[in-house]
């Protein structure tokens, strides 16, 4: 996967793995919007330009196997990576993107992504990532993580 810099174009390759105890130094709520501590104890994975140590996004998610779904609990990108005048482009869809192929992974044909957006998101959600109304929260299924993978993985 990849993200874009938003003023040279430049592509720059990323890796997304496990958070580990030791990134919750680096991981505060002025850059990242969130207490992610409180998360410590769930499914959490972290964005970064391949060669660096610096997180740019952050997702937190748990899986219902009865329901065939992956629900992303939290999503954030760094502060200086929202908004019009971010840094970089694509990291919230790299993010959901790795979620979706690990729905896939768990459950082939059936699986579904879900997350329940924060005000004024939800919109953005249905347009940029195709997410689809399913209640108080947003999903995706197969044919639209496809396309989202198509889209987003450049492995």
């Amino acid at each position: 996967m990849i993200i874009l810099n938003t003023e040279t174009g430049q592509s720059h390759q990323v890796k997304i793995e496990a958070v580990v105890s030791g990134d919750f130094k680096k991981i505060t709520k002025r850059r990242y919007f969130f207490d992610w501590k409180e998360e410590k104890d769930q499914e959490l994975y972290k964005l970064r330009i391949v060669g660096t140590s610096d997180i740019l996004g952050l997702v937190s998610c748990e899986r219902i196997p009865e329901e065939w779904r992956v629900h992303i609990r939290l999503l954030t990108v760094s502060h200086e990576n929202k908004g019009i005048d971010k840094k970089y482009e694509n990291i919230a869809g790299d993010l959901i993107t790795f979620i979706s192929k690990i729905a896939v992974r768990e459950y082939a044909e059936l699986a579904c992504v879900s997350l329940k957006p924060k005000g004024v998101t939800a919109q953005h959600y249905i347009d940029k990532y195709d997410m689809n109304i399913t209640g108080a929260t947003l999903s995706i299924e197969i044919i639209e993580i496809l396309n989202l993978i198509k889209t987003y993985d450049h492995d």
